[in-house]
C-alpha cells in the first residue's frame, strides 16, 4: 500500500496550493467575518473552484465530474485547510453530492450532480438534531405518508451551509423510534418549500450553519433519495467520506499552524538568542512534527482505502483512526503553537486564533477522538 502522491497528485495539490495562497488571504477572512457576509464565502471564488474541476473531483465523467478519486482529493482539501477557507466543499460536494452519487436515483444524480460540479448548485445535508450527538439513527423528525406524497415535520441542527442551500437532504423517520438501526428515510427538499424555515447560525470559527425547522413540509414521493427505512445506512457511508475528506483539512491547518509556530522561533530573539535555540522549545516542536506525520500517515491511509474499494468495516476504521489522531493532533498543535507565540499568541490581531477555533470545530465534526476511539474499539471486538 502507497502512501505518497503520485506526480500528477503533487501537482494537483500544488496548483491548490498556489490557489489558495494567491486568492484567499487572512484579510479576506477577516473581512467575511467582520463584515457578516450574508453567505460566509466567495461565491466567485466557488465558480472559480468548480473550473478547476475541484467540485467535480469525486463525481464521475458521466455525470459532469472528473472522476478522479479521494487521493487526488486529498491535496485540495489540505490546501483548503491550510489557508482556512470557508467554501462548501464539505457541506456541497462531500455531503450532499455524495448521498446522491451514492445513494440517489439516476433522474436525482443527472438533475443536481452536474449543477454541483459546475458550482451552479449547493446542496446541505441536514441529519443532526438536538440530543442527537453522533448518532446518525437518533432521528426524531417524522414523515408520513400523505397521498402520493410525503409530510415532514421536526428540526434539524448544526446543517452546514443550509442556509446558502438550494437543496437539502433532509433524514425523517418514516417508522420505528429514535434510535433504531432502521426506519430512517433520506428525502431531497428545495430550501423554498413552503412551511421550511433556515435560521443562520454562526458557528465559533465563523462559518455557517442553521437550524432547519420542518412545519409539515410536503415532497413528492420521488423527493425519497435511496430506499424508504435504510437512510442509516447510506448516511454512515456517506459521512465516513465527509469525515475522510474533514480529515486531510485538518491536515492543511495544524500544518499551516506549525509552520507559523516554527517560523517564529527562527526569528523572535529573547535574552540577545533566538528563542527557536532553547532546548526545551526544540523538544516541544520536534513532538509537534511527529505527531503532524503520524496524522499524515493516517489521512493518507484512509483516502487510499476509499480508492481501494474496502468494505464498509475497513473504511471504518480507517476513517475512525485518521478522525481520532486529527483530533487530538490539531488541537496540540495549536495549543502548543499559542504558547510558543507567547502573548500575542492571545490577541485577535494574530492569525493563530482562527486556526485555534477551526481545530475546536473540526475537533467536534462528525465525532471527537473519544468518540472515533470509542467506535475503533468497538469494530475490533472490544
Amino acid at each position: 500500500m502507497s502512501l505518497v502522491l503520485t506526480e500528477e497528485q503533487q501537482q494537483l495539490a500544488g496548483t491548490a496550493r498556489d490557489f489558495v495562497t494567491g486568492k484567499s488571504s487572512m484579510k479576506r477572512l477577516r473581512g467575511l467575518r467582520d463584515g457578516d457576509d450574508a453567505d460566509g464565502f466567495s461565491r466567485d471564488l466557488w465558480r472559480e473552484m468548480a473550473g478547476l474541476g475541484w467540485l467535480g473531483i469525486v463525481i464521475p465523467e458521466e455525470h459532469g465530474g472528473v472522476g478522479l478519486g479521494y487521493m487526488d482529493l486529498l491535496g485540495v482539501m489540505e490546501a483548503l485547510g491550510h489557508g482556512l477557507m470557508p467554501e462548501p466543499m464539505l457541506s456541497t460536494v462531500l455531503l450532499g453530492a455524495n448521498t446522491l452519487l451514492l445513494g440517489g436515483s439516476d433522474a436525482q444524480r443527472t438533475a443536481h450532480l452536474s449543477a454541483v460540479a459546475a458550482g451552479e448548485r449547493l446542496l446541505a445535508l441536514a441529519y443532526q438534531e438536538p440530543r442527537s450527538r453522533y448518532r446518525l439513527d437518533h432521528v426524531e423528525t417524522r414523515a408520513e405518508k400523505h397521498g402520493a406524497g410525503w409530510t415532514l415535520v421536526g428540526a434539524k441542527a448544526h446543517v452546514l451551509d443550509g442556509h446558502t442551500a438550494d437543496q437539502l437532504i433532509v433524514s425523517a423517520r418514516t417508522s420505528g423510534a429514535a434510535g433504531d438501526a432502521s426506519g430512517v428515510t433520506l428525502f431531497l427538499v428545495p430550501s423554498d418549500t413552503p412551511g421550511l424555515v433556515i435560521e443562520r447560525q454562526h458557528r465559533l470559527d465563523a462559518r455557517g450553519a442553521a437550524l432547519v425547522h420542518l412545519g409539515e413540509i410536503s415532497v413528492a414521493a420521488d423527493a425519497v433519495v435511496g430506499e424508504v427505512g435504510e437512510g442509516s445506512a447510506l448516511l454512515a457511508r456517506v459521512v465516513d467520506r465527509a469525515t475522510v475528506a474533514l480529515t486531510a483539512e485538518m491536515l492543511g491547518g495544524m500544518q499551516a499552524a506549525f509552520d507559523m509556530t516554527l517560523e517564529y522561533l527562527k526569528t523572535r530573539t529573547q535574552f540577545g538568542v533566538l528563542i527557536g535555540t532553547f532546548q526545551a522549545l526544540k523538544h516541544r516542536t520536534a513532538e509537534m512534527f511527529v505527531e503532524l506525520e503520524l496524522a499524515r500517515s493516517a489521512v493518507m491511509d484512509a483516502h487510499r482505502a476509499l480508492d481501494d474499494g474496502r468494505d464498509d468495516t475497513g473504511i471504518a476504521r480507517a476513517t475512525s483512526l485518521a478522525k481520532a489522531r486529527c483530533s487530538d493532533t490539531y488541537m496540540h498543535v495549536v495549543h502548543e503553537a499559542v504558547q510558543m507565540l507567547g502573548g500575542i499568541g492571545m490577541t485577535d490581531e494574530h492569525d493563530i486564533g482562527f486556526y485555534v477555533k477551526r481545530a475546536r470545530v473540526a475537533e467536534l465534526t462528525f465525532g471527537d477522538g473519544a468518540w472515533h476511539r470509542d467506535r475503533l474499539a468497538s469494530l475490533d471486538g472490544y
